[in-house]
């Protein structure tokens, strides 16, 4: 009879092994492969891991919007205001590390010469001697920023930003012993929430200026629906607080943020560009003789001279005032509103 041959099972089970052990061994080369390409690449977070929080604006229609130190930024919340008209939905734009809010903020300072603002600094307290004059920023944008007197000459534009805020009463004050006029750049839900400041201003011969309605930073990288809000919706709020007649002359970018799109937005709304020549940081509050140093080494004939009556303890700017409105008039400057 012929011999019935053995099926070779034992090599089959083998094989079947072999497959399985292959098949798992590449898995978890892939697998090892992936995680390594999505750390090296920031894809992957660790388990339970919250993403970045973006600060936003804060402040509410009842007390005054203070910027963050070194952010040129201003506290959570303030990107939805509880009077006025609301903002479009468009993504706001990334804000810098929050601070401590009992703070003011950084100023870049524009040249005079070319009248362009420059990027805030990054520190919550000056890294340089604040009585030395920024280098001259590049310019942004298409139209011009104004950094000058409207007569020129031995005149001095004093501007105060972020206000009204619990300082403008006492700054009144000084500018009215001097007969000094000054320039106010409100912040739009300030200006809602303290009326009678704005109302005093007015009656005092003073002139006002757009500093938007949250103070956003970085101003120049919002979305055009966005900028359009922030300028136009502050301008009304200051308008609506000021009573019939108000006029609004110019935008200050917070930060001195200008672009081309938003000097077009506040020139479309027949205001002007407003940047500064004269920078002593009194945000940073570096003390009374440093502010008053910083103002006397900087200020030339026809230049605009940026200090903060909001935003935070503005004692060192009006002790800075007491000295500052005396010695400018001993130098023979006149007080003049900028350029328009």
């Amino acid at each position: 009879m012929p011999r019935t041959a053995r099926r070779p099972c034992a090599p089959t089970r083998l094989s079947r092994t072999r497959r399985r052990l292959l098949a798992g061994c590449v898995a978890v080369t892939a697998a090892l492969g992936l995680a390594a390409c999505g750390t090296a690449g920031g894809a992957l977070q660790p388990p339970g891991a919250a993403a970045p929080a973006t600060a936003q604006p804060s402040g509410t229609a009842a007390t005054t919007v203070a910027p963050v130190p070194g952010s040129d930024a201003v506290p959570p919340g303030a990107n939805s205001p509880a009077a006025g008209p609301s903002a479009p939905s468009a993504p706001s734009a990334p804000s810098a590390p929050s601070a401590p809010a009992a703070s003011p903020k950084p100023k870049p300072s524009p040249s005079a010469a070319t009248g362009s603002p420059g990027a805030p600094a990054a520190s919550a307290t000056p890294t340089a001697d604040p009585s030395s004059p920024a280098a001259p920023p590049p310019r942004t944008g298409a139209g011009a920023v104004i950094g000058s007197t409207a007569s020129g000459g031995r005149t001095v534009a004093l501007t105060f930003d972020d206000g009204p805020g619990p300082a403008t009463g006492q700054i009144l004050d000084l500018l009215a012993q001097y007969h000094a006029k000054a320039t106010f750049c409100l912040i739009g839900r300030n200006a809602v929430a303290n009326p009678a400041a704005v109302k005093r201003v007015l009656a005092a011969g003073h002139r006002l200026c757009d500093h938007s309605v949250t103070h956003p930073q970085p101003f120049a990288k919002l979305p055009h629906d966005r900028a359009v809000y922030e300028i136009t919706a502050a301008r009304n709020m200051i308008v609506q607080a000021g009573g019939p007649g108000t006029e609004v002359g110019w935008f200050r970018a917070p930060g001195g943020g200008f672009n081309a799109d938003n000097e077009q937005i506040t020139a479309g709304l027949g205001m002007s560009s407003l940047g500064w020549s004269v920078d002593p940081r009194d945000w940073a509050r570096p003390g009374t003789a440093a502010i008053v140093s910083a103002v006397q080494k900087q200020l030339k004939p026809g230049g605009v001279v940026l200090l903060h009556d909001g935003g935070g303890d503005r004692g060192q700017t009006v002790a800075a005032l007491k000295q500052l409105l005396p010695w400018l008039v001993a130098q023979g400057y006149g007080f003049d509103f900028p350029a328009a």
